[in-house]
């Protein structure tokens, strides 16, 4: 163990430690001047995966098979942008703006690459995920309020995967939606048991639905053939036209970056093997990088496919009143009766299948994500298949209920509620990976440059701006247009507008607080290692 080292002000002690075995990482404790921090152990658990050792062969590799051993956790990431909650709001997209916001779909997944890259290269240069960085950064009340804010997006987020698979369960077999999403998270437990044989054959199986997915899209676009000028068009020249074009956009944009997905790509990065070294780092950062690109680039072909399709069935020249009446209000249980009558039965399957590969793959890593979330924020240290069952069980109860009550109506309700509270929860996660992979405490020199922070600051306030203004428009609407007595309006507005301070306040606590905590070590200098984490 190395020598304590005090920062100034002696209020942060940092100790080395040996995290996960063979990586040389830091512990960070606040202690108060004049006391001796507690000595580190041996058998301290760094959470990251077992396989996590430094690999003396890693430079002696060809690079191309360097970057092979990173494919994985970009796949396991790019099923955010795949989720049914997506999926829905690119049918709804299509079917009322034709191909004219394909243009967001991009810019969108543009940011995506630049906010999750952040992610990555955070758990990279630090050994811990972004979870056990809040865990050390933050007080104790903060702390607990953040848990339970990631616990509550994941809950949220899990809601339209498990609904978007039990319609596919019902289109398929003509299950009742209940029915399905018990299904849903027995199956998720049973294949949440690959972990056993390694994270890799679970990322192996995301990326097999993943394509499963963009097979079945590809194959309804062959279908519809989609004017190719038409799209490409939508790509390149922004426009929004039309009634209810900007607040369609904004969802969009809303809808593609996930709270828990900052966790997840934080925590997945840390199951390969990083030598503690510069050029280790370096290497891994830009092999993450290029590999969430790519899956990040399959994701976004997807999302054109489901807008494309949609635009073309519902701005079609022969389509009947009935189907017209479809697109107006398309939800992703309609969609499967909009597909059969205009495509045929085939094209109904097809689209079930990708509904029912998407609501799958997703519901995985949003019980990996939750996982991450409480070993990190509360350091339980418990088998897994139990904490498989409890994060299963803590997410599925909400959808499961809506749908006995509600059956498909109400569980199609329950996905534009989840999508709010996402709306509302993406601060608190994107806000200290924004400040940790900007700080020299976490990162050293591998902090952002300049004009990284730039960059990435922007590309945060207009999301979460954006966000914001979804949530308080649509409360806004919802109180205007409601028929709760104005008595009944007045008492809301009390409870619900103190409440959107305190939300702010915290926003602005979390964005201007400084951080304290040391959690840097430095890696063992390599003569090599003369390039730049970019």
């Amino acid at each position: 163990m190395g020598s304590l080292q005090q920062q100034q002000g002696g209020d942060v002690a940092v100790i080395p430690q040996s995290w996960g075995g063979g990586s040389n990482r830091i512990a960070a404790l606040n202690v108060e001047p004049g006391t001796t921090p507690p000595q580190s152990s041996s058998n301290n658990n760094s959470k990251r995966f077992n396989d996590k050792h430094d690999d003396p062969n890693h430079d002696q590799k060809p690079g191309w098979r360097k970057f092979l051993s990173f494919i994985g956790p970009g796949f396991l990431v790019s099923l955010a942008y795949l989720d049914p909650g997506n999926l829905e709001t690119d049918l709804q997209a299509g079917a009322s703006h034709g191909y004219e916001l394909l243009w967001v779909v991009l810019i969108g997944l543009v940011f995506a690459l630049i906010i999750q890259s952040l992610a990555a290269n955070l758990g990279v240069s630090t050994g811990k995920h972004l979870s056990e960085l809040c865990k050390a950064e933050y007080p104790r009340m903060v702390k607990y309020c953040l848990w339970i804010l990631a616990e509550i997006s994941v809950i949220s987020a899990d809601i339209p995967e498990v609904i978007g698979t039990a319609f596919g369960l019902n289109i398929l077999f003509n299950i009742p939606v209940w029915v399905g999403v018990l299904l849903t998270g027995l199956s998720t437990l049973l294949l949440l048991g690959l972990q056993r044989y390694g994270v890799r054959k679970l990322e192996m199986l995301i990326a097999v639905l993943v394509f499963v997915m963009a097979g079945c899209f590809f194959g309804e676009m062959s279908y519809v053939k989609p004017p190719a000028s038409g799209v490409v068009k939508g790509m390149f020249v922004p426009k929004l036209n039309g009634q209810g074009a900007t607040g369609d956009a904004i969802a969009l944009l809303g809808a593609l970056v996930m709270p828990h997905n900052l966790f997840l790509h934080s925590a997945l990065v840390l199951s390969r093997k990083v030598p503690n070294s510069v050029r280790g780092v370096n290497d891994a950062c830009r092999y993450f990088l290029i590999e969430s690109g790519i899956a990040l680039f399959v994701a976004f072909l997807i999302n054109v496919a489901v807008v494309s399709v949609s635009a073309a069935v519902c701005t079609a020249d022969n389509i009947s009143s009935a189907n017209q009446k479809r697109c107006n209000d398309l939800n992703l249980n309609s969609a499967s009766f909009l597909l059969q009558n205009v495509l045929g039965k085939s094209s109904k399957a097809l689209y079930a299948v990708a509904l029912l590969a998407s609501g799958q793959s997703s519901t995985i890593t949003g019980t990996y994500a939750g996982q991450f979330i409480m070993q990190g924020f509360l350091n339980l240290k418990m088998k897994k298949w139990v904490r498989n069952i409890m994060t299963r069980c803590i997410a599925i109860t909400p959808s499961l209920i809506v749908s006995i009550i509600g059956g498909s109506q109400g569980a199609g309700r329950l996905i534009i509620i989840a999508s709010m509270i996402l709306s509302f929860e993406l601060p608190f996660a994107l806000i200290p990976l924004l400040k940790f992979s900007s700080s020299s405490t976490k990162m050293g020199p591998y902090k952002n440059s300049i004009i990284i922070i730039v960059i990435s600051w922007i590309l945060g306030i207009g999301i979460i701006g954006i966000n914001v203004y979804y949530l308080i428009t649509a409360f806004v609407d919802w109180l205007v247009h409601n028929n709760v007595p104005k008595v009944g309006n007045v008492f809301i507005g009390i409870i619900v507008f103190p409440l959107m301070a305190i939300y702010i306040i915290a926003v602005i606590y979390l964005t201007f607080r400084k951080d304290i905590v040391v959690t840097y070590v430095e890696p063992q200098k390599d003569e090599a290692a003369d390039t730049q984490v970019f």
